[in-house]
């Protein structure tokens, strides 16, 4: 599919990731991007550089994905929706009414508006959280061990997008995200925030502190590729099904500390070990090669690369701020 001079709407576009899939997209020759967003999370600052492009607006009438009327007008023509929008798990977590408004019941508005206007493709932002807790390769076909909030409203979102294709033929993809990192993420991504903490500490000449042995293992994928994924699973002759996006690299927490300290040149600062806090999840490890193999997405950046491209956005914002 192209989606050359198509009208395209980001819900949640303002976000970490939504603001790289704006900029991304704008490659790609749309005749206009929206952004949806009610800036509970995102921030002008995110998309500042993407609203210097004529083709790139914010939807005037609101962001909200609990309004569904102001969801149907923003879809009015629109050719593509990518929905980012969500409390992420530890709002979950303490919040699990608002998880159960926005996550559930905003999800299904932007799914049944989507529906309601007829448009090509909606793109879901999932996530790996829907396989809790498992010390193996995950595949698609893995089973749901999820036992959190967010996990458990990623799962209902998957499912309904399953029964909408079923009984009124919905285009759509599911993209299970494993672990985000970039620039303009913040600190509420529970293992993200890590990274962030350890930076933190640096600056500081503070030694780094990790909870347990730092042996926690995850597959950490690079912001850019994500957003890049979306267009890839929009542009695919795909209509259904969930994808994981992921590098199917495991790299430690321990691995993750190491190397933040070598790339900030702080070789002089010891880890500091403490008695474990709580832990969602230990292990988590993705199987990429469906995702490559329907619509050729492999993730393309080096975690030093990544890592080295946050703390130079981590600084310079540091400055702006």
């Amino acid at each position: 599919m192209n989606i050359n001079d198509s009208q395209i709407l980001v819900v949640g576009g303002a976000g970490f990731i939504g603001s790289h899939l704006v900029e991304q997209l704008l490659a790609q020759n749309p005749r206009e991007i929206i952004i949806y967003d009610n800036f509970c999370r995102g921030t002008l600052a995110n998309i500042a550089k993407a609203m210097e492009d004529p083709r790139v607006s914010i939807f005037p009438d609101g962001g909200d994905i609990l309004h569904y009327d102001v969801l149907l007008q923003a879809m009015d023509g629109v050719d593509y929706v990518f929905h980012l929008a969500a409390l992420w798990l530890l709002q979950c977590h303490e919040y699990p009414e608002a998880a159960f408004e926005v996550n559930f019941r905003g999800t299904f508005n932007v799914i049944r508006a989507a529906n309601a206007t007829g448009i090509k493709k909606l793109i879901f932002s999932s996530s790996a959280s829907v396989y809790g807790n498992a010390n193996y390769i995950l595949t698609e076909e893995s089973p749901f061990l999820n036992d959190t909030f967010y996990g458990t409203s990623k799962i209902t979102g998957e499912e309904m997008l399953k029964a909408y294709h079923q009984r009124y033929g919905l285009p759509y993809i599911t993209l299970r995200y494993f672990n985000a990192y970039g620039p303009r993420q913040d600190y509420k991504g529970v293992y993200i925030a890590v990274i962030m903490k350890i930076l933190d500490r640096l600056d500081q000449g503070l030694p780094p502190i990790l909870m347990g042995d730092g042996a926690q293992s995850y597959d950490f994928i690079y912001v850019d590729d994500i957003a890049r994924a979306n267009i890839l699973a929009a542009k695919s002759s795909v209509d259904h099904g969930a994808f994981n996006i992921c590098t199917g690299k495991k790299t430690s927490i321990r691995e993750i500390c190491d190397l933040l300290i070598e790339l900030s040149g702080r070789s002089d600062i010891e880890i500091e070990f403490r008695e474990a806090a709580q832990t969602f999840v230990t292990s988590r490890l993705g199987a990429p090669e469906k995702a490559e193999k329907e619509f050729g997405f492999t993730a393309e950046t080096p975690l030093n690369e990544g890592l080295m491209d946050l703390i130079n956005w981590r600084n310079q914002d540091k400055k702006i701020r």
